[in-house]
């Protein structure tokens, strides 16, 4: 690449540009993010330019791992790949040229897009736009459409430099992991809770996942597969931690003190529980579960109602009014769908009655808890748990 002509990826934001007073902070989380997405990509410092983050990278040849990794980042609205010039007209159309030299000419119709940072620049957006299309159409003969183009070209007009790029690649958008402060999410290898985990990062939130098993009661295939669910959602966050807690003995104690329909009930508010205890030890301010109303006996309003009473800390329910059809476009559309399709052993299954109860009373359930010290079961399986942390790829699932 010519040496007057400087490579860059220009990410822009949307919701965090209208954050106000908190928006630097919101920037800087964004940017440690990128930074850590990219943390084996070669790329120079990332920089703040207003509501847009500069990354230089060395070539061209590193443009497609650049473009990957920032289709992870939460709070990252659209990128593209663009060149720095001058801020000179003819400047800025040697830039187009070297760009469309680099990614080819348009593919079909095009526009131009200009916006001014620098308000006193010579000529106004739709003055550039109109110079900028012309200096296109007599380079290439392609057509030019303002409605539905095939590519769009935008220049921005800084104060110091002007940027041109090409198409802008859409980003996962949301808010920066981390802003919104920590929730833990119960993780199981179905496919509601994946999409919640997903849901909960892209709100900025930082997740730790929670998973409960039966083993050796039931084959341990669940947790491989929500290791590997966890490493895939690992590409969303700076770090991800998940906790593995078998609770099959408590379940066989719960079994063996109460009334058949009510297990599943009393099964979860365990789990809610447990959660609740790793949640105040996290320092996360919620819990969250891919409960789905209605998709299950366990899904009711009443039941809902009757597992959450254990815990005091706020219960979400990102996809509550989901149906299952639209949880499964959006496992397919974040990549857990072909993980969680693999058959395996959920740890509810374990002891089952034949006819769980689906309208619980809170009334119900605690009178069954007082066949068996709930407190002790919740010591007793943290007591065994698993903890995984760091490098998702260095994880050790041997049972």
């Amino acid at each position: 690449m010519d040496s007057g002509y400087k490579p860059i990826v220009v990410a822009r934001v949307h919701e965090v540009a209208l954050k106000g007073a908190n928006r630097p902070w919101f920037m800087h989380t964004l940017v440690q993010n990128v930074e850590h997405a990219l943390r084996d990509v070669p790329h120079e410092r990332v920089r703040v330019r207003n509501t847009r983050l500069v990354i230089p990278i060395p070539g061209l040849e590193t443009w497609s791992a650049v473009r990957e990794r920032l289709s992870w980042v939460f709070g990252v609205a659209n990128f593209s790949l663009a060149l720095e010039t001058g801020l000179r007209q003819e400047e800025i159309q040697a830039g187009l040229a070297k760009l469309m030299e680099l990614l080819g000419p348009p593919s079909g119709s095009y526009r131009v897009r200009a916006k001014r940072t620098n308000k006193s620049y010579p000529l106004t957006s739709p003055e550039l736009e109109r110079e900028l299309g012309q200096f296109i159409k007599d380079r290439t003969g392609a057509p030019v459409n303002l409605t539905e183009p095939d590519v769009t070209y935008q220049v921005e007009i800084l104060y110091d430099r002007a940027l041109v790029s090409g198409e802008a690649v859409k980003g996962p958008g949301g808010l920066p992991v981390g802003v919104s402060g920590r929730v833990v999410v119960l993780l199981s290898g179905g496919f509601d809770s994946p999409v919640a985990a997903y849901r909960m990062m892209k709100r900025g939130c930082f997740v730790t996942l929670v998973h409960f098993h039966a083993y050796p009661y039931v084959r341990p295939i669940s947790i491989e597969k929500v290791v590997e669910i966890a490493r895939h959602l690992g590409r969303y966050q700076p770090g991800v931690r998940l906790i593995v807690v078998p609770i099959g003995d408590a379940q066989r104690e719960i079994a063996l003190a109460s009334q058949p329909a009510l297990r599943v009930v009393l099964y979860r508010r365990l789990m809610m529980r447990i959660a609740t205890a790793i949640a105040y030890e996290q320092g996360a301010g919620a819990v969250v579960t891919g409960e789905s109303l209605g998709q299950v006996s366990s899904q009711t309003l009443e039941n809902m109602r009757v597992i959450g009473a254990v815990t005091d800390l706020p219960l979400l329910r990102p996809l509550v009014g989901f149906n299952k059809d639209e949880i499964l476009g959006e496992a397919i559309q974040i990549g857990t769908e072909p993980i969680s399709r693999v058959p395996d052993d959920d740890c509810c299954t374990v002891f089952i009655p034949r006819h769980p109860a689906t309208h619980a009373t809170l009334a119900q359930a605690e009178e069954a808890e007082q066949a068996f010290d709930s407190q002790a079961l919740v010591a007793s399986s943290l007591a065994q748990r698993t903890d995984y942390q760091g490098d998702p790829a260095t994880w050790d699932v041997t049972l």
